[in-house]
């Protein structure tokens, strides 16, 4: 059985809706079962917003998610948040650019990802949302990476078209920096 639950965290205008969205897209176009709960009340004037995401290739019973498998996290007050409630052998990517104090957790798999710095080397601070999706298809593997690419590329709307080959490099760039968390020092 293939299970993935996600959450995604990041203050409002980091790109949380978006990049969750765009996975639960690509799931669903690869023939899975897919939730996708946002939470977004006046997080969208700063505060944090997160979104859980359920990819299965069974029924989902409970979109609701106590103890995630994996947690993105776009800033710090997101890693203090969820940290706690990631499961046991669960991940963590998060955004190092943006983290003072890294996790502390012993039992979870972490990976730092300076994705505001990778998202500006594309030209675009905003970019730091897919730059982590793609270090978390990376280090799951719930979904390859280009079938994200297809999901981009249908799903991203019609003002933001010209963003289409930018989104795609921050992908494979998220994913490159999470391989060189793997390679040997």
């Amino acid at each position: 059985m293939m299970h993935y639950d996600f959450v995604f965290s990041g203050f409002g205008g980091q790109g949380v809706l978006f990049g969750s969205q765009l996975l639960a897209y690509a799931a669903m176009e690869a023939g899975l079962h897919v939730t996708w709960i946002p939470s977004y009340g006046p997080e969208m004037r700063g505060g944090t917003a997160n979104c859980t995401v359920v990819i299965s290739d069974q029924e989902i019973g409970a979109p609701v998610l106590r103890r995630p498998s994996a947690v993105v996290a776009m800033n710090y007050p997101s890693v203090q948040k969820y940290e706690p409630l990631i499961a046991l052998g669960g991940l963590l990517v998060y955004n190092a650019s943006l983290v003072v104090h890294p996790p502390t957790r012993a039992d979870i798999r972490c990976a730092p990802i300076l994705a505001s710095e990778i998202a500006a080397e594309l030209g675009n601070p905003k970019l730091l949302n897919v730059v982590l999706l793609g270090a978390l298809l990376h280090l799951t593997g719930a979904l390859p990476i280009e079938i994200v690419e297809h999901a981009l590329e249908a799903h991203l709307p019609a003002r933001r078209r010209e963003m289409l080959d930018a989104n795609r490099r921050a992908l494979w760039k998220g994913a490159e920096a999470a391989q060189a968390l793997l390679a040997p020092a």
